[in-house]
């Protein structure tokens, strides 16, 4: 570390210090707004993928591909250099020309006339999210001090379950009102709209201000420096992993669960739409902001708390899933629902807030984007599709029924990044840097 000895809880440096010249509240608010955007974006093809399939004639396989590989190629293999750019340039600027590539590509999907060009362009929009979500994790450390960051992030994690609730919603009203391209065209615009609002109003902060002994003069960090340091921190590559490992689920089921509802309910388009879109916004939000308030409340005295929170949580995750997932009654599915959802997005505050302390202060936006590699190219590009061909390979056998047993068979991903969590709890307050 550095040979500055600031306070950790000093307030901002005088010099350009945004705290002085603008509320925490309104960059916190905008944040979310921008990633609310980037997962209206995201999951929007989850409510469209039953008009697409049935317009395009696509396959369970092909709508997995769409929705999950064609975005985290480009999303996860491009985070890595972004990121690295972050950790030297202005962050603002990079989400600014971030959120304006990914909404200029949503808008292009309305215009896809077959598989290979809606491929394409979810590539697009793949690479414009690789600039939107690192680079935040970076600005909310240097606007919130270290004991407040989980709750930061978690707020800042909003945005997962109000844009994935929005995207449905919205494009199940659009689609079903007008035709699913449309929803495609107008979220797209409206996010080119926010880009210069989002710029004009976020001043970049100093990088490190709320950190001990970390000078706002030191260089950035390499590559190769950053992978020495995390080569030693095994607590970073099992957070990594696990919290990969449940993204395969939790990503499949945000995609799919529209799909499931219309095929073994009979649900219109648009009821289904509104009714897991009331669940991944009232349970997303009760998750998210419980596991970043635990985490912080736990992890002041112990460390492995931010692992051990989220570990807990992912095992609660399975009975409840199994509930919901064979119950024929809906209004029981909805019930049931709502806790797996929360518990497993109750992750996010307290795993990224310990990325964000695993590191040093010029690392973090790089060593963030390591971690969305893992996570969404595995998470994404995996769980989406895998839910999709094994729904395919069980139809022979289920017919309609056959996506309600390839999402029960993901609740395994579920264990498997609690076993790895409690493992990576082991080395957290050895590996965290104080």
């Amino acid at each position: 570390m550095g040979d500055d000895t600031t306070n950790q809880n000093a307030p901002a440096a005088t010099t350009g210090a945004p705290a002085d010249t603008q509320s925490r509240a309104w960059v916190l608010f905008i944040l979310v707004v921008v990633y609310t955007f980037n997962f209206i974006d995201r999951q929007i093809t989850g409510i469209l993928a039953v008009p697409i399939k049935e317009d395009l004639g696509l396959s369970d396989t092909q709508l997995g591909l769409m929705g999950g590989l064609a975005f985290a190629l480009f999303y996860t293999g491009l985070g890595i250099p972004v990121a690295m750019l972050a950790d030297r340039v202005s962050r603002t600027w990079i989400m600014t020309v971030a959120l304006t590539i990914w909404s200029g590509m949503t808008a292009l999907c309305g215009l896809a006339n077959n598989f290979w060009q809606l491929f394409m362009a979810r590539l697009g929009v793949g690479v414009g999210e690789a600039g939107g979500v690192a680079p935040a994790y970076s600005l909310i450390t240097d606007f919130f001090p270290p004991h407040q960051r989980a709750r930061a992030l978690s707020i800042y994690s909003f945005g997962i379950p109000i844009g994935s609730a929005l995207g449905i919603v919205f494009g199940g009203y659009v689609a079903t009102l007008i035709d699913w391209r449309y929803a495609f065209f107008i979220v797209g615009i409206a996010g080119i709209v926010l880009a210069p609002i989002f710029r004009l109003t976020v001043k970049e902060p100093e990088r490190g201000r709320f950190d001990a002994n970390y000078s706002a003069n030191a260089k950035p960090a390499r590559i190769m420096d950053i992978l020495r340091v995390l080569s030693k921190k095994p607590a970073f590559w099992l957070l990594s992993v696990g919290a990969a490992s449940s993204s395969m689920m939790g990503y499949g089921l945000f995609f799919w669960m529209p799909s499931f509802l219309v095929r073994s309910f009979g649900m219109e388009l648009l009821d289904a739409s509104m009714f897991f879109g009331a669940v991944i916004l009232v349970g997303g939000i009760a998750g998210i902001w419980g596991g970043g308030w635990l985490s912080d409340k736990l992890g002041a005295k112990r460390k492995a708390w931010y692992a051990l929170v989220p570990a807990y949580a992912f095992l609660g995750t399975v009975p409840f899933y199994f509930l919901a997932l064979l119950s024929p009654n809906l209004v029981t599915v909805f019930l049931a629902l709502l806790t797996p959802v929360a518990l497993g997005l109750a992750w996010l505050g307290p795993v990224i807030s310990a990325f964000q302390h695993l590191v040093k202060p010029n690392m973090r936006a790089t060593a963030s984007a390591i971690f969305l590699f893992i996570n969404n190219l595995v998470g994404i590009g995996a769980g989406t599709w895998a839910i999709g061909a094994l729904s395919d390979a069980l139809a022979s056998r289920y017919a309609e029924e056959s996506l309600r047993y390839s999402i029960l068979a993901g609740t395994a991903f579920f264990v498997i990044a609690a076993v790895l969590l409690i493992i990576a709890s082991r080395t957290m307050d050895r590996d965290w840097e104080h």
